[in-house]
């Protein structure tokens, strides 16, 4: 049965990914990123594109309207999009810290909070945090901002699991070790990681239709290195 989607951080990298997934199985997507270019040359059926900044409160009304007017009702939401910051602690600055918890933090608040009433019983909010955002895990220097940030994801998709737990939504975290994407080549040049953009998609596609059967208000670590 098709369900309507919508996925943040859709330009490249594992949003990219996951947009082809869903339209390739006749699911209805809605892809928001700044650069909507890239899905929009796809030319793909069902799938509906426009520049979406999760740090302007007025691209919010956009995508209310938007699914007020074509859909009705939003089955699942992937919080995909985030800014990955790489700088010592002491040359990082509050801008810094601003820029990269309005997209990790507060831009994932929002933008559930925005599609919470298009909701019904069995949907799904899917947010996408880190490794480096699970207390105990390993922490690399430079990530400051970037790695609280995902933790604070955490613990709010846990929050909002408890306060919306009788009304059939349910919301879960993925903690994703690294993954080899355009973002992580910027922030860690040369590096190379064990699992690709599309693999990684292909797992959060099955968990985003078919893990709030089994998990709510969970962290689910995805990553095959230790620690």
């Amino acid at each position: 049965m098709s369900k309507k989607i919508i996925i943040t951080g859709t330009s490249r990298g594992i949003g990219y990914e996951l947009v082809k997934l869903f339209a390739k199985k006749g699911h209805k997507v809605l892809a928001l990123s700044r650069n909507e270019k890239p899905i929009q040359s796809l030319k793909l059926d069902n799938v509906t594109s426009f520049s979406f900044d999760l740090g302007d409160s007025k691209a919010y009304k956009k995508v209310e309207d938007f699914i007020k007017t074509d859909w009705k009702q939003v089955d699942i939401l992937i919080n995909n999009a985030g800014a990955l910051l790489n700088k010592p602690f002491t040359e990082t600055t509050i801008k810094d810290f601003q820029h990269v918890y309005k997209t990790n933090v507060f831009g994932v608040a929002e933008l559930t909070r925005v599609v919470l009433p298009f909701m019904k019983n069995n949907s799904h909010v899917v947010s996408i945090s880190s490794m480096g955002g699970v207390q105990g895990s390993m922490k690399f220097p430079g990530l400051a901002a970037y790695s609280s940030s995902k933790a604070a994801v955490i613990t709010l998709t846990e929050l909002l699991a408890e306060e919306y737990k009788d009304s059939g939504i349910s919301f879960n975290v993925l903690a994703l070790g690294a993954v080899q994407t355009e973002m992580l080549e910027e922030a860690f040049p040369g590096y190379q990681a064990p699992t690709t953009a599309l693999e990684m998609a292909e797992y959060i596609f099955d968990f985003s239709l078919n893990g709030n059967k089994y998990y709510n208000g969970k962290l689910l670590q995805v990553s095959n290195s230790t620690p």
